[in-house]
């Protein structure tokens, strides 16, 4: 920022005092003060103005009869839904890379990733390989980093490279996978079409990184809506709820996850008295 530009800034920082003043000429009733007072030292107001913008009316007030306590109660059931979601979405993670690594490799070798022509047309080896290298520099401190360096002078076979994968990059290794590899991988283990899993993954990557980041999900528009939804039992959207239905066609254990995740998150909100908010989540 240049400094000229940087003069033009006249916003003060505000004390706590200051800040329950500001939510009290909204329109925000706040029924214990310590409390808020709490939240407010140890929670950055302008995180929660980002919570608390779902409650406001027009002209920036707050809808009659909100309370800082409502507020804060889908503040906490956020956070822990983001936490929940975390677990399961590692499960995902990590059978994917299993997935993909062993077809790949029992097909075109433990290396065969380093050669062009164990993927599509399309695929950008040049980029790709810059990825690779730019993932091992990252991680270049973990163990089994370092004992490849040491021993086999930094190659390493999928199996121990997909390790290193995130979210985003696993999504793009599948995508640029031969079309044929990828059809026989959704046939086998999904039962979906190899775009579904395309599209999915990249879902599934930004709802880890909303989860990740601490982002607001109750009220939040993703941007990209699941395509080719057959299996869906409603038309889909950019609510969490269309995300959760993406994120249990790919989870490896279907009863698991009616069991499992359907059952916590049922607790979660029993714990916080969400059922009048669920629809903040596409329910």
């Amino acid at each position: 920022m240049k400094e000229h530009e940087a003069l033009k800034y006249t916003k003060s920082p505000a004390s706590i005092k200051q800040q329950l003043e500001t939510l009290e000429s909204r329109g925000c009733i706040i029924n214990d003060r310590e409390y808020a007072k709490k939240c407010l030292t140890n929670i950055n107001y302008y995180r929660l103005a980002h919570y608390f913008a779902p409650f406001r009316a027009q002209k920036g007030k707050y809808i009659e009869g909100t309370t800082f306590e409502s507020m804060m109660r889908v503040y906490d059931f956020d956070r822990e839904l983001r936490r929940l979601i975390m677990g399961y979405l590692e499960e995902i993670e990590i059978s994917f890379r299993a997935v993909v690594s062993n077809y790949h490799a029992l097909k075109y070798g433990a290396l065969g990733y380093l050669n062009a022509a164990s993927f599509d047309p399309h695929h950008n080896h040049p980029a790709f390989m810059g990825k690779i290298e730019r993932l091992i520099e990252t991680n270049e401190k973990e163990e089994f980093v370092i004992h490849h360096k040491n021993k086999y002078g930094g190659v390493m076979p999928l199996w121990a490279l997909t390790e290193l994968f995130s979210f985003g990059t696993l999504a793009y290794f599948y995508a640029d996978m031969k079309q044929s590899d990828k059809k026989e991988i959704a046939d086998n283990y999904f039962g979906l079409n190899f775009r579904c899993i395309e599209d999915r993954l990249m879902c599934m990557s930004d709802l880890r990184n909303a989860c990740a980041h601490y982002n607001r999900l109750y009220d939040k528009p993703f941007l990209d809506v699941p395509k080719y939804a057959e299996d869906f039992d409603f038309t889909p959207d950019g609510t969490l709820k269309s995300y959760l239905t993406a994120a249990r066609s790919l989870y490896p254990d279907k009863e698991k996850w009616d069991g499992g995740f359907v059952g916590e998150f049922d607790e979660l909100v029993q714990k916080y008295g969400m059922s009048d908010k669920l629809k903040g989540y596409g329910f």
